[in-house]
């Protein structure tokens, strides 16, 4: 399986050939990963509609592979660089090849600065949702409405040029949609849910301007996954850590399949999957939802791991994000190599999205530079058995998707994200047994009030912080200090982009007041209103 053309070889050539047979396909585009965190969302959106997208590394990738290769379209994606700052990897003579090209966001500034435009860093920067105007009609925005929401992130800005076609702006980018020749460039990015017209750019773009005209069929993702895990594992032992959320409780979903269908010749009386959940700095309920549904089944055999003061010594005395995160991991790392020792595993298997790679900076492999957002803990680890991560290649909506294909709980497929590290990145500074407690205990108010008030379904996650800051505080007519804690919510669909939640006040100073009064330590209680760009949706 071709997963990153790098060279038109003769065996890139010969998979790529083998790919398109497999998808009854003559027609695909090729995708220049420039490293932006949302590159994987496009060669979603084309999967959906029926369009092979093969990852192009830009760094390798020249003119010559491009012609060989005879792609129907070419998108380049955003990134994190800046083509007059650190001008990206590409090599520019593809501009000139003559194929259907769109350029999307760092993309489209690289065939404007290419074709002369001016590109330059902007006074006023674009986060976040904005309003997309039309200036004139194209078959890129053929059926989307003059006046349509958009989501921009980006800090450079390309300027009106004699050079290219005026089709769309922003309030803070008068040149947000453009056309030069069989080039097409938009500032916003159309991959995200946040963007209304979504569905159909894509389509626009590969069936009325590429003109591909076989689009393949599509396919169980769910019984794809469950025939490649079942070749893979043939009934051999797989530890999974297993947190009660719904990305690892859909591996453990498909690894049930995939462990039938390979031991069917064979029975045994002993599972051959083992679940280990780790307790320590875990949300109040989330214990119980793994005994709840994976606790009492012959199929998996379910450890709980208390490491609660291993977690706090390695905590001990960091309080930057990162290092805690870091430290962290360390902890996991051990406790599952443990484990793994124990069962006599052949395999371990985590439940980690595409989301999780990219925002630690991995993902698609090419030479282009990607930002390390935040260091998960379920990537890049190297274990000491082979590790099965069915979901690498998902994100939280089509995870779900997957679960509910395979009959997971929509209990605990409906559950919020919760991150690896849990409650450590909720706590601003040191964590401490103290303020582990104090976190949980906040934690449960706020859900338990969002799920009483019919409010937990509506959003994607919420969470509460404790910040580093103090706040004067007055309780029963005396004086004192006391945390301020900072509840968010948001609004999302996979967890790349969000909105804010505006949750009623009469609920917030529901949840505000139960948690002064119910938890002494805590002085304030504050609510954060910040999209995802430009912040991120856990704390840290």
């Amino acid at each position: 399986m071709l997963t990153t053309f790098r060279k038109a070889t003769p065996e890139a050539l010969a998979s790529l050939s083998e790919e398109l047979r497999v998808r009854k396909a003559t027609s695909f585009v090729l995708l220049f990963s420039m490293g932006s965190q949302f590159d994987h969302l496009i060669v979603r959106e084309l999967a959906r509609i029926g369009v092979y997208c093969l990852v192009a590394d830009p760094a390798t990738v020249r003119a010559a592979d491009v012609r060989k290769a005879a792609p129907k379209g070419i998108i380049i994606s955003g990134g994190p660089a800046s083509v007059h700052a650190e001008p990206p990897p590409f090599d520019g003579a593809i501009f000139d090849i003559g194929i259907p090209t769109l350029g999307v966001c760092l993309g489209f500034q690289m065939w404007a600065k290419h074709i002369g435009a001016r590109v330059e860093p902007a006074a006023s920067r674009e986060f976040g949702v904005h309003m997309l105007s039309l200036q004139k009609s194209d078959p890129l925005f053929s059926g989307v409405k003059r006046k349509s929401l958009v989501l921009q992130s980006h800090g450079d800005k390309v300027f009106p040029s004699r050079n290219f076609l005026l089709l769309g702006s922003t309030d803070n980018a008068p040149v947000s949609a453009a056309r030069s020749a069989h080039l097409w460039g938009v500032q916003f990015h159309p991959e995200v849910s946040d963007t209304e017209s979504r569905p159909l750019l894509f389509e626009n773009f590969c069936f009325r301007i590429c003109g591909i005209t076989d689009p393949y069929p599509a396919g169980s993702a769910a019984k794809a996954k469950v025939r490649e895990l079942r070749e893979t594992i043939r009934g051999r032992k797989v530890l999974i850590a297993l947190s009660g959320g719904s990305d690892s409780s859909v591996v453990a979903f498909l690894l049930r399949r995939a462990q039938e269908g390979a031991s069917r010749a064979k029975p045994r009386s002993a599972p051959r999957l083992r679940g280990i959940y780790i307790r320590g700095i875990d949300r109040p309920d989330d214990e119980a939802y793994v005994h709840k549904y994976f606790g009492r089944h012959k199929w998996i055999d379910v450890r709980i791991v208390d490491a609660t003061d291993e977690f706090l010594r390695a905590l001990k005395g960091k309080k930057r994000m990162r290092d805690k995160r870091i430290a962290m991991r360390g902890v996991y790392k051990k406790i599952l190599e443990h484990e793994v020792k124990r069962f006599g595993a052949d395999f371990i298997a985590q439940g980690t999205l595409y989301t999780d790679l990219r925002e630690s900076g991995l993902g698609h492999a090419t030479g282009a530079r990607v930002a390390e957002i935040k260091v998960h803990h379920n990537t890049g680890i190297a274990f000491s058995v082979p590790e099965l991560a069915p979901l690498a290649d998902s994100v939280k909506d089509s995870a779900r998707d997957i679960g509910r294909e395979l009959g997971v709980p929509e209990d605990l497929l409906i559950r919020h994200p919760f991150p690896g590290p849990g409650l450590v990145v909720r706590i601003e500074g040191e964590v401490t047994a103290a303020r582990l407690a104090v976190a949980r205990a906040i934690d449960g108010i706020y859900i338990e009030e969002l799920r009483k008030a019919g409010l937990y379904e509506s959003v994607w996650q919420a969470g509460a912080t404790i910040t580093g800051s103090e706040h004067t505080a007055t309780k029963g007519d005396d004086a004192g200090m006391g945390c301020v804690v900072a509840l968010w919510a948001v609004w999302s669909v996979n967890g790349f982009t969000a909105r804010f939640a505006q949750l009623p006040f009469d609920f917030l100073d529901t949840v505000s007041r139960r948690i002064t009064n119910e938890v002494r330590e805590v002085g304030a209680v504050v609510y954060r209103i910040s999209d995802k760009p430009p912040a991120t949706i856990e704390w840290g």
